[in-house]
């Protein structure tokens, strides 16, 4: 489904560079987290092989706040870049809410700046959807499941997914008009939430945290976590797990999603459409 996405960006990215406009992404990565070199690299790829213009930066850990705040106010001002994102986890001595407050909001591809979220909840459709859960929300469209009416339950409260989720899910249209209940870690009888779930969406990063009888049989399970345990069996040591425990759950559930390679690939698409959307905006 990403892959099908990423075509459909790529087809509209030639209608732009026939006009003389090359959509261009910038990413900028501070540090040295393995994952996030990973996951920026993916994204680099992506984006050119969709014939957009991509551009990594990338800052070492020791850099200042200052020379962040500097790197970000040079791709506002270029006009080859219509959307950037700085990479998260920063490193703990940055202040990321000042970070992402000096993203143009304009550029914010990743849809966290106040801005963005604010015309996010209210239904504004110039708003910039956060890549994930903006992913999810085209991934139960596409399999036609019906949202409208149906109860879902989200297992996570985060900035990134769990809030923006649940704002999606309400808003009226395709992909929406849902029942929602957001659990997290003061939620009383979590099990018993979860059962009452048509949709569950786990997002709490926390390896198998939902298990196989917390899931109402026939119900379409959405896993969102991507955790690395280890194991001694496997050649690297370690595998990949999401936030349900898989095997158990895939015996009740509808349908579910793997890890690695269900919401991932999606994430990678969304941001795609919304650099296509930025230069869309921008342009006006």
């Amino acid at each position: 489904m990403g892959k099908a996405i990423r075509a459909e960006v790529g087809e509209e990215v030639k209608e732009f560079l026939a006009r003389g406009i090359k959509p261009g992404l910038a990413v900028v990565l501070v540090g040295e987290d393995a994952a996030s070199q990973v996951y920026v690299r993916s994204k680099g790829k992506a984006c050119e092989e969709a014939g957009m213009h991509s551009v990594t930066i990338r800052l070492p850990a020791v850099s200042s706040q200052v020379e962040l705040l500097a790197t970000i106010d040079r791709l506002n001002a270029d006009p080859a870049i219509h959307g950037m994102l700085v990479q998260l986890p920063l490193p703990k001595a940055m202040n990321s809410d000042q970070v992402l407050r000096r993203i143009d909001p304009r550029k914010d591809v990743d849809g966290f700046h106040p801005e963005n979220v604010g015309k996010l909840v209210t239904g504004d459709p110039t708003a910039f959807r956060p890549a994930t859960p903006y992913g999810v929300q085209q991934m139960l469209i596409r399999s036609g499941v019906e949202t409208r009416g149906a109860h879902a339950v989200i297992v996570g409260r985060s900035n990134i997914v769990g809030k923006p989720m649940a704002n999606l899910l309400i808003q009226q249209g395709a992909g929406g008009d849902a029942t929602v209940t957001v659990c997290h870690s003061r939620t009383r009888d979590l099990p018993g939430i979860t059962r009452q779930a048509d949709i569950l969406v786990a997002a709490i990063g926390k390896p198998e945290f939902v298990k196989g009888d917390w899931v109402k049989p026939g119900a379409v399970v959405i896993d969102v976590g991507i955790n690395r345990v280890d194991d001694a069996s496997h050649p690297k040591g370690y595998r990949l797990v999401g936030d349900v425990a898989f095997e158990a759950a895939r015996e009740i559930a509808s349908a579910i999603t793997p890890v690695p390679g269900g919401v991932g690939p999606m994430t990678i698409a969304m941001l795609l459409v919304n650099t296509l959307q930025a230069a869309k905006q921008i342009g006006k």
